[in-house]
């Protein structure tokens, strides 16, 4: 089920409506937008798609933006009318099974003059500490105009992008504890999963970055030009979160490097063992095949003493060997 919810404000007042999207159909424009108030309208969810069409048309909304709003494959994109402006982005949230990738959703703004509308693709809540500052009138969010708004909103889904970061850090710390107590594949498939968690965070990161750029440098009439300082800021924010991407992808790959080091280290342990081992018998195999011959005439089968001689000489060859090994170290385990 589609909710909306309306905050409207001014620098002495502010309220707040939550209803069904219909009766916005039919009331923002008539009675809530207002040159005195900054007007927010935020739908959690898409599915009252008749209405929100209704809504859309009543503010001139133009039809590839409708569509647009329901275009989750789209690339995000400012695109300026004379009456709004209009895009998306994408937002992340860590994934609460560790086995899956991130959460994300599409988020659609439309600015005007006075108001700010949100389109939230799933019943989600990314704006707490944006509703907190109506509310509570905390810093300048009530003396500036819905440009400034949007900027607040924009900060929040910028700072679950650094949740996210802070998630996946915390994985790699967790990987590089078992990385060297560990020999099991799964250690692998859990690197894998943080790097897919990265390629995916930069694939909602850079579009981020872009729209900020493009709001900084806008001439729209909708932009307070005195904002444009928060937007760079913005940009800044995405850049170190696109550097923290890059630093993180390359610690993973390091680790998969030393997850197949210690995999070929431990195999060549495994080969070691075995070539001592063969190196053993080898001798004592040539010894056994020698007086394994079908021959009648072997000097020493007839010796009194010959078995316990070849056992005294294979047992020899054992200690000479197992003495040479150990000179050359070869038997000596290597430190993990």
């Amino acid at each position: 089920m589609t909710e909306c919810q309306l905050y409207k404000y001014n620098q002495g007042f502010y309220a707040i409506v939550k209803e069904e999207p219909t009766h916005f159909v039919n009331d923002f424009v008539e009675s809530e937008l207002d040159l005195d108030y900054i007007s927010w309208l935020n739908f959690h969810g898409l599915h009252d798609r008749n209405s929100i069409e209704k809504l859309c048309q009543k503010l001139k909304i133009d039809k590839l933006s409708i569509e647009s709003i329901y275009n989750f494959s789209r690339r995000p994109k400012i695109e300026e009318y004379a009456d709004y402006m209009f895009f998306s982005v994408k937002s992340a949230l860590p994934n609460e099974e560790e086995t899956v990738l991130l959460n994300q959703e599409q988020i659609t703004f439309i600015l005007g003059k006075n108001y700010l509308i949100s389109f939230q693709e799933k019943s989600s809540d990314h704006f707490t500490d944006v509703r907190d500052r109506i509310e509570k009138a905390r810093g300048k969010i009530r003396t500036k105009n819905a440009d400034f708004l949007l900027f607040r909103m924009l900060e929040a889904i910028i700072d679950n992008y650094f949740e996210v970061l802070a998630s996946i850090s915390e994985n790699i710390e967790k990987i590089d504890a078992k990385l060297h107590f560990s020999e099991s594949k799964a250690i692998f498939k859990e690197i894998e999963l943080e790097k897919r968690k990265l390629i995916e965070l930069r694939k909602i990161v850079q579009p981020m970055r872009d729209v900020t750029m493009q709001l900084e440098h806008s001439e729209s009439t909708f932009l307070d030009r005195n904002n444009f300082y928060y937007f760079a800021n913005l940009k800044s924010s995405c850049v170190s979160a696109l550097e923290e991407i890059d630093a993180n992808k390359q610690i993973l790959d390091g680790m998969s490097n030393l997850f197949y080091a210690a995999q070929g280290q431990r195999m060549n342990e495994i080969m070691k063992m075995l070539t001592v081992v063969s190196s053993l018998f080898i001798p004592l195999t040539f010894i056994v095949g020698v007086y394994g011959m079908n021959f009648e005439f072997i000097p020493e089968l007839k010796w009194k003493s010959g078995y316990f001689i070849i056992w005294g000489i294979m047992l020899t060859i054992i200690a000479l060997l197992m003495i040479y090994f150990v000179k050359k170290g070869w038997l000596k385990r290597d430190k993990q």
